[in-house]
């Protein structure tokens, strides 16, 4: 059998592989690598989920005894919160263990005798960018559906299993709720609006006005249901009152129900004023800005920078492996400590930033998309010219021309 292809580089300085024949060693320099990486990944994983756990349990514990909560709904629980909690995690594990593994064989003079052999910086950590690339993916994953809606069910799945009613009758039942449908002229008075869509809303009164704000009708009913496959309202309990241009009543029926088909409205779109954007997935973001498409722009800023933040977020972890990488690798013992406090004193800057940026787009100061990607853009380039600068061994970066072009150009 022929040799595989594997990458190889053109210089000792960093820069993208290209394609050539190499003998298995390359292969197993790729497997000592991620081995090196893996574990301590999989170490700080394991252990902030078991942190988080117990912070949790010692919260809630008694609690949960007090209501008799079995062993396997508590953990249930927690299980489904994963999602989030794995989301938020990624980042600082990928820091933390590309700290400890870069600095052990820096420490030990493995890289230096891997870039000894004519092997780039670049090819060295191409296992350790695969990774950040799939880390990513992952995280992607996790922001688009899985990680919004834990934290959404959070605080009901919690009421209910400590069995306190009043919390659970916050988080399920909405009094005196009012939508106003500014595309059909139509107004929604709702006593009792409960959050799941397939109960029945109770006390509802439905204003319809024409396209001068002339009241024409309105529709007074018990209870209202909603049919989501024939896309149809049925009113039951209800009396109906008929306006002319005037504003007189010129006809009252009182008919056991009342069914209606052709309305834009939703259970969902009804309660969605009430919905928080932190709390939403991708799909019910942009389900909200199709349908509420009428409101201002200050309104819809929130929903429209956390949709943007759904995508920006994952890319934290692609950040933080060009960070890392170029901090953790010293070829000096005394820098090994600089090196880890300006990677752990970057990643904090890197979630201030972000909790800034975030809310400033959710005050509608800037756009949607800088307010979710800037700090990936800025601290992802820093990211790049510190690994340039440490493929080329360079003690600071460029102050003149000469060290300019040098940086540049590799030469």
């Amino acid at each position: 059998m022929g040799p595989d292809l594997h990458f190889c580089p053109a210089s000792p300085c960093f820069s993208l592989p290209t394609f050539c024949l190499l003998p298995s060693p390359v292969r197993l320099l790729d497997r000592y690598i991620l081995r090196n990486f893996l574990l301590p990944f999989t170490y700080c994983v394991v252990g902030f989920i078991a942190v988080w756990l117990v912070f949790e349990l010692s919260n809630n514990a008694n609690s949960f005894i007090n209501g008799g909560v079995s062993l396997g709904a508590v953990f249930a629980f927690y299980g489904a919160q994963l999602p989030s909690v794995s989301l938020l995690i990624m980042p600082i594990a990928l820091l933390l263990a590309l700290l400890f593994c870069l600095g052990r064989m820096s420490q030990s003079n493995e890289l230096l005798a891997m870039l000894s052999t004519g092997v780039s910086l670049g090819r060295i950590l191409w296992p350790v960018f695969f990774l950040g690339v799939a880390i990513t993916g992952l995280s992607t994953f996790l922001s688009y559906a899985p990680a919004p809606q834990a934290d959404a069910r959070r605080e009901l799945a919690e009421a209910q299993l400590q069995n306190d009613n009043g919390k659970i009758e916050k988080k399920t039942v909405t009094l005196g709720y009012l939508f106003p449908n500014r595309q059909d002229d139509r107004l929604w008075y709702i006593e009792k609006l409960p959050t799941d869509e397939h109960k029945p809303m109770e006390g509802v009164q439905i204003t319809q006005q024409d396209g001068h704000n002339n009241i024409t009708a309105k529709l007074y009913a018990k209870s209202a249901t909603f049919d989501r496959r024939e896309h149809k309202w049925t009113f039951t309990g209800t009396r109906v009152v008929r306006f002319n241009e005037a504003g007189e009543k010129t006809a009252e029926s009182y008919p056991d129900t009342q069914v209606v088909t052709g309305w834009s409205e939703t259970p969902w779109r009804i309660a969605s004023q009430l919905l928080k954007a932190d709390k939403l997935s991708v799909p019910e973001l942009r389900q909200y800005l199709r349908l509420n498409g009428d409101f201002t722009r200050p309104q819809l800023a929130p929903f429209h920078t956390y949709l943007n933040e759904r995508w920006a977020l994952p890319w934290r972890c692609l950040v933080v492996v060009l960070l890392a990488a170029p901090l953790g690798i010293v070829y000096q013992r005394r820098s090994v400590i600089a090196g880890v406090a300006t990677a752990i004193l970057m990643f904090l800057f890197i979630l201030f930033f972000d909790s800034m940026f975030v809310s400033l787009g959710e005050g509608n100061r800037i756009g949607s998309q800088m307010a979710a990607w800037a700090t990936n853009a800025v601290f992802g380039l820093v990211g790049l010219v510190l690994l340039r600068q440490k493929s080329l061994n360079m003690d600071r970066l460029p102050d003149s021309a000469a060290t300019l072009r040098q940086f540049v150009l590799g030469r």
